[in-house]
């Protein structure tokens, strides 16, 4: 299968409850960081602000959520019911989405790219 080149290319071959899943994710982002652009990195769906703002990626029994390193930090207490990584987060697809808990991360790192953008800007 080729490699998607955008989001809706990526969630069209999945089962229709997933691909439910990942169009709500998708919107939860878009209210998160609506200046968000959108792509495909990594062979993933990426937002992009000054930066990859976050990935998601469908997986056979989980959702990967990818808000980097400091996404996973900030909000580790909340995250430690689920198998993480360094800069990623596994939700179960048998479980309910915690929709709010992903806003709520990518509002933390719309903040946090603004932030480094407006350094860079400085210097």
């Amino acid at each position: 299968m080729p490699t998607p080149q955008t989001i809706d290319e990526y969630i069209a071959p999945y089962p229709l409850h997933v691909q439910e899943i990942l169009q709500n994710i998708r919107r939860t982002i878009h209210e998160a960081a609506p200046e968000a652009t959108e792509k495909i990195s990594y062979q993933m769906p990426t937002f992009f602000l000054h930066g990859n703002l976050v990935h998601f990626a469908a997986f056979t029994n989980h959702i990967g959520f990818y808000p980097v390193p400091s996404g996973i930090e900030a909000f580790k207490e909340e995250l430690s019911v689920y198998k993480q990584g360094k800069g990623s987060v596994q939700f179960p697809l048998e479980q309910p989405m915690p929709y709010e808990l992903i806003r709520r991360i990518v509002l933390f790192r719309v903040q946090e790219n603004l932030k480094k953008a407006s350094a860079k800007s400085r210097k």
